[in-house]
């Protein structure tokens, strides 16, 4: 990887991997709008989300990844995604305990709950359960399906597993 700073970034790993909570803290440090692939997938309404049509999702995300700086994060890597991966300047992915990712998926749910903590749903138990479905199938299915797809981007990719490997990324980057 080279020493200049990336403008732009694209963040993948399982639910309650960090991918937001990064992209937020990359995004104050180095002053790059992030955005969620969730909220490429779905259109945020007072009256429910909505789900854009795959037309409409194409459309929203080319426009993003075509602005100069980004930072991109979310647990997708259909090919819907590959443009964003393949015009990132570099890929972080998340690659976390399972244990800690359980963890958070529980503490988040309950922070939800008791309103300490925003989220883009209802917390309802059918979606806390199916994170616990989400998390699993990433583990077996998602991890595999992106070193399969996206690879021959490693040049580009850092697989982060802990705290200490963003500050390393970072500091390396600032050399």
């Amino acid at each position: 990887m080279n020493s200049t700073v990336p403008k732009r970034i694209h963040i993948i790993g399982s639910v309650g991997s960090g991918k937001t909570t990064l992209a937020k803290e990359l995004s104050i440090m180095l002053e790059i709008p992030y955005y969620e692939l969730d909220n490429v997938v779905w259109r945020r309404c007072n009256s429910g989300d909505k789900r854009r049509s795959e037309e409409e999702r194409d459309e929203h995300l080319f426009r993003i990844i075509q602005s100069p700086s980004w930072i991109m994060e979310g647990v997708h890597n259909e090919d819907w995604v590959s443009n964003s991966f393949h015009q990132a300047d570099l890929i972080i992915f998340l690659d976390t305990r399972y244990s800690l990712r359980t963890y958070r998926i529980i503490k988040r749910f309950f922070k939800q709950k008791l309103r300490l903590e925003k989220s883009n749903y209802r917390p309802t138990l059918a979606i806390f359960f199916k994170m616990f479905k989400w998390n699993r199938h990433f583990e077996e299915v998602g991890k595999v399906n992106f070193f399969s797809k996206y690879g021959m981007l490693h040049d580009k990719t850092a697989v982060i597993t802990n705290n200490n490997g963003i500050t390393e990324l970072f500091k390396a980057n600032n050399r």
